[in-house]
């Protein structure tokens, strides 16, 4: 027994479509998802949009459920939430995240999927995988008490990691971004804000996610002497230059990098990958990061969105897709309970998704 689903494939380097895929009947310890939401990694996704993944790279950066090779044809992307239709009955009905490329559905081990919280609406849940970075980042390079947190880079990383330092006791936290409309989000998620020229100097903690060669020397500008610079940006295949002479040596500082492929070092021998995005979605009760979520286009849209984003046509911060009014759902929707609370998608006071620039 098969049920069918669609998917989206970058087709190769600047041209995506959506082609239909023959999913098989679950087995024993796995799961049948049907997506409601997925959501746009704008800097990574660009970036294999492009086909500037390096060679050398290509098996490090390869999605858990990736289909395909770079730089393409290649099924690729990680933010997925939907709802288990079968599997473990302690799962059928439950809406979990899941790193899952763009599909209508799919099937894979049950422990692939984490159950999204209660009071942690389908639309915020997106962000789960964007929470988990910045909670690695802050295991990597975590602020003492009483610090002055800097972010350059007022992206969807970047606001994530500011909105976790700020809860640190006596944190001041600054989101630094050329531009100015990024105050109002800083202001949402109770962060100061300022431009790259006006920014706090002398900072404990810099963390740069700008993905700019500009915002990383404005990084070690402002950081204090024998400070730390914590890189987050992933340039692809673009060479960057940083000032390494001038102040670098002198005022011994320390420029690292954090990815999250890996649990931090600090963290790595007591909790798990599952451990890690579990405690995101957990952290994603705080509804200040409904103000990161700026635009959600449908489904069948999306090759035609993802050419914009990647091309810079759709600013925005966390630009969502939306599956719930798809054919692939409608024949097979499954009308539990939990379909029944006002901040499931698919329940009919929940709005109606709309396409922001």
């Amino acid at each position: 027994m098969v049920d069918e689903a669609r998917a989206y494939w970058l087709a190769e380097p600047g041209r995506g479509e959506i082609r239909p895929v023959t999913l098989p009947e679950p087995r024993d310890g796995e799961v049948l998802v049907r997506t409601l939401r997925s959501a746009i990694s704008r800097g990574t996704e660009s970036l294999v949009f492009a086909g500037r993944v390096p060679a050398g790279q290509r098996a490090v950066m390869r999605a858990p459920f990736q289909d395909g090779e770079f730089p393409g044809p290649v099924k690729y992307g990680y933010l997925s939430v939907g709802v288990v239709e079968r599997g473990p009955a302690a799962l059928v009905g439950r809406s979990v995240f899941c790193l899952y490329p763009h599909q209508t559905a799919y099937v894979v081990p049950a422990e692939a999927v984490v159950p999204v919280p209660e009071g942690v609406p389908v639309a915020r849940a997106v962000l789960a995988g964007t929470v988990e970075t910045a909670v690695n980042a802050l295991w990597d390079a975590p602020p003492l008490v009483g610090d002055q947190v800097t972010v350059v880079g007022a992206g969807l990383v970047g606001c994530c990691v500011a909105r976790l330092a700020a809860g640190v006791p006596g944190v001041t936290a600054t989101l630094v971004d050329t531009d100015p409309s990024r105050a109002a989000v800083a202001a949402a998620l109770g962060v100061g804000f300022a431009a790259p020229e006006a920014a706090p100097a002398h900072s404990d903690l810099v963390v740069h996610t700008s993905a700019t060669e500009a915002g990383l020397r404005r990084a070690l500008e402002l950081v204090q002497p024998e400070g730390t610079v914590l890189d987050l940006s992933w340039y692809g295949d673009r060479p960057v230059a940083v000032p390494l002479g001038e102040a670098f040596h002198s005022a011994r500082l320390t420029l690292r990098s954090s990815q999250v492929g890996m649990v931090a070092p600090a963290r790595r021998g007591s909790r798990s990958h599952r451990d890690r995005l579990a405690l995101a979605l957990d952290l994603l009760r705080d509804p200040a990061y409904d103000a990161l979520l700026t635009g959600c286009s449908h489904f069948d849209e999306l090759p035609e969105v993802m050419a914009r984003i990647a091309a810079g046509a759709l600013p925005g911060l966390c630009h969502a897709v939306d599956y719930t009014d798809h054919p692939d759902h409608r024949d097979h929707r499954d009308h539990r309970d939990h379909r029944d609370h006002p901040d499931h998608p698919d329940h009919p006071d929940h709005p109606a998704p709309s396409e922001e620039a």
